[in-house]
């Protein structure tokens, strides 16, 4: 790293937003913007975007990944979205060289026009951060990779998956985890200890604020009265949205459902409502802005998060920071975000009876909204800032001394 000037990142990760896509990926997007408002960094994004040969609006998501922009500037970020092959059926075991050999042009292009960066901060172990320990090796440059959830909570099941993921952490200078459990699965491959770090998400405090009730109801156009649970979240199945229907029917007829999200189980969830007679207590709202979110979780008397898997769910703190309670699935990191009572309850069976009579309970216990933003409150994202603005600095700083270093038992 060169004296007198910023540290240099190169973020590298599919799931990051773009201008036809803004929701995708938004939590590493977060992440960057508070480490960026340190005033100590500065960064360029390389998010690469399947190839897709149509943006006709009837093939959906894979239009509007075909429509992305191959380079913006996107929220003041400036942002390369080269193209890469994803194949149908071998996909998910070519789609780590693929990337790196796809996005390789464009890392090129920026060390070309002098934007020699000091580490890549990869996202998403899995074929993310395979993609970038052979994007590391070809450029010679220090790498951290963040597993997020799914990629290593489901993905080492397979078994080539698994040894790709253990060769790009003993090549990684770093691997931080959005909770502990991510972590162990790394220090069961035996990744030396000293190599993880566990940086959790925090929560924008400004953005999900907490409004009265009454207030956000009547923004929303919802009935003043009666208690409504919402679940947030793609509407895909291991997001239990199901689950919470089905836990609707054992609540009292005063308590309502509304599903934010869109994705491919919106019909079935539909007919689930329609064979379960709940269609005047439940309802798939659809996909909401980031932005908006508040309003819903300020509405709802407590959020459902009834998923299968997760690493570092957000929307639990989302909902928090916004006064609301949470009742979710014990399973890998939520138990390290609802550690009090005051915050939520956590229920070991995904099934319907079990959610409601949690869900139950925790409404006579008797909601105390202050007390929840202010748990919540103790989520900010300044300890995950300096945490990660220090790793990176050291391995900038280790990586230095080593080109310095003289080369042992040589002759003259």
């Amino acid at each position: 790293m060169s004296t007198g000037r910023k540290l240099r990142t190169l973020l590298f990760s599919t799931l990051y937003p773009s201008s036809v896509r803004p929701t995708h990926g938004i939590f590493v997007e977060t992440r960057l913007r508070e480490l960026l408002a340190s005033g100590e960094v500065e960064t360029r994004v390389v998010a690469p975007v399947p190839w897709f040969p149509s943006r006709d609006p009837r093939f959906g998501d894979r239009a509007r990944m075909a429509a992305t922009p191959h380079a913006e500037t996107y929220n003041g970020i400036e942002v390369l979205h080269p193209r890469y092959l994803l194949a149908p059926k071998v996909g998910m075991t070519t789609a780590p060289l693929t990337l790196a050999l796809g996005a390789r042009a464009s890392v090129a292009k920026l060390l070309a026009d002098g934007y020699d960066f000091d580490v890549i901060d990869a996202h998403y172990y899995y074929p993310d951060g395979i993609a970038a320990a052979l994007l590391a090796r070809w450029f010679n440059k220090p790498l951290v990779i963040t597993a997020r959830g799914t990629d290593l909570n489901l993905i080492p099941q397979y078994a080539l998956p698994r040894r790709m993921i253990r060769w790009a952490a003993g090549q990684a200078q770093g691997s931080i985890g959005v909770c502990g459990a991510l972590m162990d699965v790394l220090r069961d491959m035996g990744v030396p200890p000293a190599r993880l770090h566990v940086m959790r998400n925090g929560v924008d405090l400004q953005r999900f604020r907490p409004v009265p009730q009454h207030e956000a109801r009547a923004a929303l156009g919802l009935p003043a009265d009666g208690r409504l649970v919402l679940s947030v979240g793609h509407l895909v199945e291991r997001k239990g949205h199901h689950v919470a229907i089905d836990a609707l029917k054992s609540l009292p007829a005063d308590v309502s459902l509304c599903i934010v999200g869109e994705g491919e189980e919106r019909q079935a969830l539909e007919a689930r409502i329609a064979a379960a007679g709940l269609g005047g207590r439940a309802k798939l709202i659809g996909a909401v802005p980031n932005a908006r979110l508040y309003q819903w979780y300020s509405a709802a008397d407590v959020l459902v998060l009834a998923s299968s898997r997760e690493g570092w769910a957000n929307v639990l703190l989302e909902s928090m920071a916004c006064g609301t309670p949470v009742v979710a699935t014990r399973i890998w990191g939520t138990p390290e975000v609802v550690q009090d009572d005051v915050a939520g309850r956590l229920v070991a069976e995904r099934e319907g009876a079990a959610f409601a009579r949690t869900i139950e309970a925790l409404l006579l216990s008797g909601i105390d909204r202050p007390a929840v933003r202010r748990y919540a409150e103790g989520f900010s994202w300044e300890a995950t800032t300096r945490a990660q603005l220090q790793l990176f600095q050291d391995i900038a700083a280790g990586r230095k001394r080593a080109t310095r270093q003289p080369l042992t038992g040589a002759t003259t």
